[in-house]
């Protein structure tokens, strides 16, 4: 009846090498310390798994159970959660500091799109060479933008120097 997989580095039944355990049942009822041979006919009587679950104690404790069926409450408590998880888009609008006003203009545009659609908007100026020098142009540009994006989003931060950009975060208003 050993259905131990060595992926899920679960230790049960016949690879528990332990002399005794302490027992507990499925259904809370306490064995107390046990010889693993005595743990192991108990729960082949029941027609459960014995499942080792601290194997540091001392000694081991070890629960009797039906091992597939806790693994499939577990995938499912796992589902769940994933089901109910809310996953963040995050698009990226990109300025250089030599830009024109129209083209601004048309990539706000792209940005109030995804602020509307509830994605995360990172707008970033990339700085080259001696733009490097005077970061604060890159957050001037980022200065004209915002107040196109205000009505659209909430500024997560100031405008600030991450290497060779200038970024700043805007997330979607809330309802």
């Amino acid at each position: 009846m050993s259905r131990g997989n060595k992926k899920d580095d679960v230790i049960m039944n016949e690879d528990i090498t332990a002399r005794e355990v302490r027992c507990m049942g499925d259904d809370g009822t306490n064995y107390g310390i046990i010889s693993t041979a005595d743990a192991l006919k108990t729960a082949d009587e029941q027609g459960l798994d014995l499942v080792l679950i601290a194997p540091d104690g001392k000694p081991p404790v070890a629960k009797i159970m039906d091992y597939s069926k806790f693994k499939y409450q577990q995938e499912k408590k796992k589902k769940e959660a994933r089901k109910n998880q809310k996953v963040i888009v995050l698009k990226e609008v990109k300025f250089s500091v030599k830009i024109a006003d129209n083209d601004i203009n048309y990539k706000v545009k792209h940005a109030i799109e995804f602020l509307e659609k509830g994605y995360h908007v990172k707008c970033r100026v990339f700085l080259k060479g001696r733009e490097m020098a005077h970061p604060e142009a890159g957050a001037a540009v980022l200065e004209r933008v915002w107040p196109m994006l205000e009505e659209y989003g909430e500024r997560d931060a100031e405008p600030k120097l991450e290497g060779r950009f200038v970024n700043m975060m805007v997330l979607p208003k809330k309802d």
